[in-house]
C-alpha cells in the first residue's frame, strides 16, 4: 500500500473546522474575580479551601498535572454521576468551566482581598 501523502477529505475538513472555532474568550476582571470566588469558595468546600483536597480530590496544579483541560472541563460542566461533584452547567457557561480548567493546571489564583 503506497503511503498517502495528503490527509483524506474527512481529516483535512476536520482539522479546518477545528481551526476555525474561535477560542475561548477570558471573562472579563470582574467575571474573573467571581469565578475565582467562586472556585476558592465554593468547589474548596469539598477540594479544601486550598484546594489540596478534603472530601473530593486535591486540585492544585500537581495533582492535575497528566489531565486533559478538556477532561477537566467536562467535569466542572457535567459533574461526575454517582459522585458528590455536582454539574456546574447552570451557573458557568463552557468557556468560563474551560477558564477555570486552564487556571487549575497553572496553579490556581488567589481571592483577591
Amino acid at each position: 500500500m503506497r503511503p498517502q501523502l495528503l490527509p483524506s477529505p474527512c481529516l483535512a475538513a476536520l482539522v479546518l473546522s477545528l481551526a476555525c472555532l474561535p477560542a475561548a474568550a477570558d471573562p472579563d476582571a470582574a467575571r474573573a474575580r467571581q469565578l475565582v470566588r467562586m472556585v476558592r469558595q465554593d468547589c474548596g468546600s469539598c477540594h479544601g479551601m486550598k484546594l489540596t483536597g478534603g472530601l473530593g480530590p486535591a486540585l492544585t496544579r500537581e495533582a492535575l498535572a497528566d489531565r486533559p483541560v478538556d477532561s477537566l472541563a467536562a467535569t466542572i460542566v457535567h459533574g461526575r454521576p454517582g459522585t458528590a461533584m455536582p454539574p456546574w452547567r447552570s451557573m458557568l457557561t463552557s468557556e468560563e468551566a474551560r477558564w477555570i480548567a486552564e487556571r487549575l493546571l497553572a496553579g490556581f489564583p488567589a481571592e483577591a482581598p
